[in-house]
């Protein structure tokens, strides 16, 4: 008999299981054709260890106790398997026969990982930069815009249809998207034409797939349109845009503004925040930027800060105020690293924050898994 511990992509919302489904103590779960239908389903199966018998067996051999490893649910391995499907899905769009389901699980999975952590999903857009550009970039945007979303008490049924637009936002461009990434001049006048175009483009692309969904389709469509009608495609203005797009937009800025790019390097998350509220003014809403801001803090997860004593950390979680985080100290006072991270509340005058540092200032490697435990295992 072999067992193998089932991938999340492997479950999809609204289908038949393939497999039957033992528990981590070796009992049988669920059986092969069983339809899970919530994210509250997948949330409990990983819980309770997700493995498959990787065999066909008889009814006896099905019900008998196998030993298994129990894991802890993994944030970090649910936003990497997200990023590598939704590649996989968007390249290969036109072939896909249930592009609109598929969507939505990827997007079920991106809020279901927030609900797990919401304070390593978001530290993943800065900590864990590895893998394609595009599809990346795509999922980062999706969990800022969730966390926004929630803050504003939005459904859970739109926050998943949310984080579908920001899947596939730039469902047109993510192929040119890679290369553009590479560039290290200027964009050709046939490459500011692509990028104009292409909202409109990844709606027709989206229909063609068979999504009608008309909050997605628009959400899509109007997530460059700026407050003063200075945007594209379509030159719309504040009222005339719609809040959804307006989150999106302002956290695809964010996160480009905090990526690393080869022609490029990444703002601070403080200043690509100040840049997004002092160089935005009249082209966000200035009441969810400020939003925004609260509820990612002035100094977001995942920031390297440097402290009044010397110390160097990272921003694990919010603090007391938004100027006031929870860091993790990786170097002590004297430049040498600690045997394990030390945690400090940046309220106290000795451990407040002095300054925010590049990641390129900090030497030092470390995993994600030291910051926040099993929940960020890579």
């Amino acid at each position: 008999m072999s067992n193998k511990r089932i991938s999340m992509s492997d479950i999809v919302i609204g289908q038949a299981l393939q497999w039957d489904i033992f528990g981590s103590d070796g009992n049988l779960l669920l059986r092969r054709g069983f339809v899970v239908n919530s994210t509250h389903q997948v949330e409990a199966l990983i819980e309770r260890g997700l493995y498959v018998d990787g065999e066909t067996l008889d009814q006896s051999t099905r019900d008998k106790k196998v030993a298994k490893v129990v894991e802890q649910p993994s944030v970090v391995r649910i936003i990497s398997q997200v990023r590598n499907d939704l590649r996989t899905l968007s390249y290969n769009l036109s072939s896909e026969p249930n592009a609109r389901e598929k969507f939505l699980t990827l997007a079920k999975y991106v809020l279901l990982a927030t609900r797990v952590d919401t304070d390593v999903a978001l530290g993943c857009i800065l900590l864990h930069q590895e893998g394609n550009y595009s599809s990346r970039h795509c999922v980062d945007s999706a969990v800022v815009s969730i966390v926004i979303g929630k803050a504003l008490k939005k459904t859970d049924d739109e926050l998943i249809v949310l984080a579908a637009a920001c899947l596939t936002m730039n469902l047109s461009m993510l192929r040119q998207q890679e290369r553009l990434q590479e560039k290290s001049d200027g964009l050709s006048p046939e490459e500011q034409d692509l990028i104009f175009r292409h909202p409109q483009e990844s709606v027709q692309q989206l229909m063609n797939a068979g999504i009608r969904d008309e909050g997605w389709l628009s959400w899509v469509l109007h997530h460059h349109e700026n407050e003063d009608g200075s945007g594209y495609p379509n030159k719309k203005r504040s009222a005339e845009i719609p809040q959804n797009a307006k989150i999106i937009s302002i956290a695809d800025r964010y996160c480009a503004r905090v990526c690393a790019r080869s022609y490029r390097k990444s703002l601070l998350p403080n200043a690509a925040l100040r840049d997004i509220l002092i160089g935005g003014k009249t082209t966000v809403d200035l009441m969810l930027v400020t939003l925004f801001i609260r509820e990612l803090g002035t100094y977001p997860i995942g920031t390297f800060v440097r402290l009044e004593d010397g110390a160097i950390g990272v921003v694990t979680s919010k603090g007391a105020t938004t100027t006031t985080p929870y860091v993790h100290c990786l170097l002590g006072p004297r430049g040498v690293a600690l045997s394990s991270p030390i945690k400090r509340d940046t309220q106290k005058p000795l451990h407040a924050i002095r300054e925010v540092l590049h990641r390129d200032q900090v030497i030092l490697r470390f995993s994600m898994r030291q910051l926040w435990g099993d929940v960020a295992a890579q």
